[in-house]
């Protein structure tokens, strides 16, 4: 119940008005706090319990008071210091190996365009087509372009240590690619023709393609790591 108008919860407050009270004895005026606003309203104190005038009540707090039939209707402004704060939500960092979304996506491109022309160039070698330097410098070309994109993307060290990775893989598969070039050239292509298993077995050729599945799995996660077949 309450007891001192100054300290208990306005919600208590209201529950305790009465008018009735306040008529069957003399009332005293009492400064009242609610809500930060202040004014004087008719105060009684009846068997230890206190009542207050609920008309006095809402003007000190710029209420409203309703007379409905037997009903009483009093509206309070809500209080900005009573209302519940809202804990901060949890600050959750980003992981140290995380990879940025822009970069994931830009990292998967240059892999796609790395096994494009990986796959074309070793499926036109063991079908002994014309494979110049100029037809291979076209994809050397669209994958450094997408590598540039990646390295633009970069932005967190996460993202850097990937990005060497992949400047790695377009390396090995560079290499690779002068060298069948090369084989062409000197017409040295005729093992990998009689064999569908010889240009694979080869140890450069095995790098990249596990290098290529690493790749492709580690920016499917969207966390760094390393692998030493991408070295």
């Amino acid at each position: 119940m309450l007891d001192n108008v100054y300290s208990k919860p306005l919600a208590i407050l209201v529950i305790l008005l009465s008018a009735v009270a306040l008529a069957q004895v003399n009332p005293q005026r009492t400064s009242v706090v609610v809500n930060g606003r202040s004014g004087e309203a008719a105060v009684v104190s009846i068997s230890g319990r206190t009542y207050i005038d609920v008309e006095n009540l809402a003007q000190i707090a710029n209420g409203s008071l309703g007379f409905h039939g037997q009903q009483i209707t009093l509206t309070l402004p809500g209080s900005a210091a009573s209302a519940p704060v809202a804990a901060p939500e949890p600050q959750h960092p980003a992981p140290r190996n995380g990879l940025s979304q822009n970069f994931m996506v830009a990292g998967i491109e240059v892999i796609a365009e790395l096994r494009e022309w990986g796959t074309t160039l070793a499926y036109a070698i063991q079908n002994n087509y014309g494979v110049t330097a100029s037809w291979a410098n076209d994809y050397r070309q669209k994958a450094a372009a997408s590598l540039a994109q990646a390295s633009a993307a970069a932005s967190t060290d996460a993202d850097r240590n990937a990005l060497q990775l992949l400047r790695n893989e377009f390396a090995n598969v560079g290499t690779w690619s002068d060298s069948l070039v090369k084989a062409k050239e000197t017409m040295d292509t005729a093992k990998y023709s009689t064999s569908p298993d010889a240009l694979r077995n080869e140890p450069l050729s095995q790098k990249i393609v596990t290098c290529g599945r690493f790749l492709a799995q580690m920016l499917g996660s969207g966390e760094y790591k390393d692998d030493g077949s991408c070295h």
